[in-house]
């Protein structure tokens, strides 16, 4: 008996959450005939953990967002919730902690807008009214966001229902903020998270800041089983709804004939026909590497993987502690903490491998999840988002052992930073400690260049110019991309939404050769 169907209706190429996402909706909407090839031995891609000496350690999740309160779902929550997935959402304490000593700051920030704006004008006094306005209209933009990518608008409709949206398309993050005339402090504090999307502020799309600010500070949450518990559930609702959902089956090859696929073909040899792939593997390597013959891909296919730079990747230690949190210095859940807030200088600093980093970002899972850390311990993770290009070469052939000397300089770099702002060296207390950089994600999820976070949201490519584009980037019929690197973009949550989108290109497809028989 073949372990393979002869003909597949959909090849899923990587069982990650963007992959399980679009099996649930092709299912959703009446899809049964599904076949997801996972490369890895477990399900998830990223949102997995690991055990190192009897610890289980969350390996990538810091928050996930757009999930929501039981009562007032936000879209990621509501589909989990619609496909019948009862994952244990815990809301993270606090959003984060910004500590900038050169600029006199110290301040929690929690959820809620309102709350926000209190906390602000703590520190800056009478900002409250216009910080409150300013992310009020950061949700506008937020929400305009969510509706137009699931209902593109007129230019009408457009001016009518999204004014915001439209009155700030085209500007940068620095150029919107200026606008408001805030004090140093108070662009200090909101710009924390700007690291996420990996473009400096002066060239990050307001649209995109503005839909990340308000998406962050209405709350986040984590698993309680960490990120493995979201992937396991996932991954067996898939399988209850019908699918075939295999492991360590890693695909080769993706079969074009005439312009539209035909099959793909694993790394055992394996030849599987179907009608539509969607693939998780960047468009770098599918166009590269992946379509068999190659003369199946179009120029424009090259030009446009071309044209596109990959975002950050995280350079983390993670690590867990023998003591308890506050015995190890950590107050906090999340912290960011550096020498400046000049995204500029971050960015600058962050592109080599020759000095410390400048800004990173803490967590300490257990004021999240207790429960998950074995009484007496701390996890605590400390993490630096740079440009994969810095990384470049940093690896070649025969620079092993340089390799793991730069991992180890590193780790130590970025820990002596925290020490600094925690006030308590733990260096003695580490039970357990793991060093992650991009070629770690390259190697166990095969992500082009260990990118994770997929293309950079620049002036000239983000959500916005990419949904206008999605017709002239769809260069082979029958072959839908779901990651980071599609169209929402980065993080965990836009995975969900990625994985969705290619499903409902898949169905509409499907619906338009229905009718035109």
């Amino acid at each position: 008996m073949s372990f393979f169907k002869n003909h597949y209706e959909v090849v899923i190429i990587g069982g990650g959450l963007a992959g399980m996402a679009s099996a649930l909706a092709l299912q959703s909407g009446g899809v049964k005939d599904i076949l997801v090839l996972e490369k890895h031995n477990m399900p998830g891609g990223l949102a997995t953990d690991y055990v190192r000496g009897g610890h289980e350690i969350e390996a990538t999740l810091h928050e996930m967002m757009s999930i929501g309160p039981k009562n007032d779902r936000l879209k990621v929550g509501k589909f989990f919730d619609e496909m019948g997935l009862d994952i244990d959402w815990l809301k993270v304490p606090e959003c984060y902690r910004l500590v900038l000593p050169n600029s006199d700051i110290d301040v929690t920030i929690h959820d809620g807008y309102e709350t926000v704006a209190k906390e602000i004008n703590a520190v800056v006094p009478g900002t409250y009214e216009k910080v409150l306005e300013f992310l009020q209209m950061c949700r506008r933009v937020y929400d305009s966001v969510n509706t137009l990518s699931v209902h593109p608008a007129g230019k009408v409709e457009m001016l009518l229902k999204h004014p915001d949206f439209v009155k700030t398309l085209g500007y940068s993050a620095t150029e919107v903020l200026d606008s408001y005339h805030f004090p140093k402090k108070v662009v200090e504090i909101l710009t924390a998270y700007w690291i996420y999307v990996g473009n400096p502020m002066d060239t990050l799309p307001f649209t995109i800041f503005a839909f990340l600010l308000a998406d962050y500070l209405t709350g986040s949450y984590v698993c309680r089983g960490f990120s493995h518990e979201m992937s396991l559930k996932m991954q067996t609702k898939v399988e209850e709804n019908g699918a075939q959902f295999e492991l360590r089956q890693e695909v080769e090859k993706i079969l074009v004939k005439d312009g539209r696929v035909r099959g793909v073909r694993t790394k055992r040899g394996d030849e599987i026909a179907c009608d539509y792939v969607i693939s998780a593997a960047y468009p770098n390597k599918v166009y590269s590497q992946m379509i068999e013959p190659l003369n199946e891909v179009p120029e424009g296919a090259i030009k446009m993987i071309n044209g596109r730079r990959l975002s950050v990747c995280p350079v983390s230690v993670m690590m867990t502690l023998e003591g308890t949190p506050e015995e190890n210095g950590l107050m906090n859940y999340s912290t960011f903490s550096g020498s400046t807030m000049d995204t500029n200088e971050i960015w600058r600093n962050a592109s080599n491998l020759t000095e410390p980093y400048n800004y990173i970002t803490t967590i300490c899972i257990n004021y999240a999840n207790p429960e998950a850390v074995r009484e007496g311990y701390t996890q605590l993770s400390i993490t630096s988002l740079v440009p994969v290009t810095a990384f470049e070469g940093a690896c070649e052939e025969g620079a092993e052992e340089d390799y793991f000397d730069l991992k180890r300089r590193l780790a130590n770099e970025m820990i002596e930073e925290y020490v600094k702002i925690s006030g308590v060296d733990f260096r003695d207390r580490i039970a357990e400690i793991e060093v992650s950089t991009p070629m770690t994600i390259s190697h166990y999820v095969g992500a082009w260049k260990g990118s994770i976070y997929g293309y950079s949201h620049s002036m000239d490519d983000h959500v916005v110019a990419r949904l206008q584009m999605a017709e002239e980037d769809h260069f082979i019929e029958g072959l839908e991309f779901a990651g980071a690197h599609s169209i929402s973009g980065d993080g965990m949550g836009p995975a969900i939404t990625n994985g969705r989108a290619a499903a409902r290109d898949v169905l509409a497809n499907k619906k338009k050769k229905e009718a035109a028989r």
